[in-house]
Formats: structure tokens, sequence, C-alpha cells
């Protein structure tokens, strides 16, 4: 028999392959540079410490944020640091559009992150439980900016899927 224990957190479903790609990346250009240090005779210790370092820094450029999302709660982390907000009390939520289009959601705690609207497009789990969230800071009473941001994200989510599902079938 199996345990029930708490729910595992949801996550964005393309993260693995988009790191892999990150990583795959920083590592042909750590190749690439060493080699054709090498073949021009002038690679050293330092020289190749440098490439790596470089290496690094592409990876950290190309690697996509992590997010995550519980009962109550979405995390968002990056390289550097890690962002969490209480959906449950969030205060209020605003939408950026532009060359890089992206949320930002503050909660009643004083916390803050920003996120792009695509993952959450692209994952149904992550948007179900931000939405969860969202209707419980609605019901409370704490959300008082960006509930019409949220609604038209949800119909826009509603329309990518119902699209899904007609290509799937071959209705479309």
């Amino acid at each position: 028999m199996r345990r029930s224990g708490p729910p595992s957190p949801a996550g964005d479903r393309h993260w693995r392959g988009s790191a892999r790609f990150a990583v795959s990346c920083a590592l042909v250009f750590c190749a690439m540079a060493l080699l054709v240090d090498w073949d021009a005779g002038s690679l050293a210790p330092l020289h190749a410490l440098l490439w790596v370092t470089a290496s690094t820094v592409v990876l950290t450029i190309l690697l996509p944020p992590r997010v995550t999302a519980g009962p109550g709660w979405l995390a968002v982390r990056e390289p550097w640091s890690r962002r969490l907000v209480r959906t449950d009390a969030l205060v209020a939520v605003r939408q950026y559009d532009g060359v890089s289009s992206h949320l930002v959601l503050r909660d009643t705690y004083g916390y803050r992150l920003e996120l792009d609207p695509r993952v959450l497009v692209a994952n149904p789990l992550l948007w179900h439980e931000l939405d969860t969230g969202v209707r419980r800071s609605l019901e409370r009473g704490t959300l008082h900016q960006g509930a019409d941001v949220l609604e038209r994200l949800g119909h826009r989510i509603d329309d990518e899927t119902a699209r899904a599902v007609l290509r799937a079938s071959g209705l479309s």
C-alpha cells in the first residue's frame, strides 16, 4: 500500500530540456574555444582558465529560471537567488509587456518575484496552483491589483489548451 504524503510540487516540465540545452551550449563553447586556442599554439593554463570561466558565464546566462509551485506558494529559482511568494496572500499582480513580457507578483509579506507568463501557458499544473492561490487571495480580500491581468492570462491559457486538444484530436 502506498503512503499518501504531501503532494509533490508542480514544476516547469520543459525546464530540464532547456537546462540540457544551456549546458550543451556552454560545453560546446568551451570545447571550441580550447580547440581554437590549442590549434593556434597559444593554449596555456591561464587561457584554459579564462575559457572555462567564460563558459560558466555562458551557462549562467542561458540557464532558465526553475519555476515550482505548491499549495499556496510559487517559487522561482535562478542560479544566484530563489524567490518565493505566497499565492494565497497576493497583494498585487502586474504584467509588463515589451521585448520580454513578465509578471510581477507581490504578497502581503513583502516578497516579490518576476515570472515569464509563457511558463504558465506551457505548464497547466503551475497555472492551476497559481490560480487556486489567487482565488484564495480574492476570497480573503488581499488582492487589490491585478485580478484582471490574471483573468486575461487564464483566458489565454484556456485558448492554448483548447487549440492543443483540437490539434491532438485532428480537428483543427
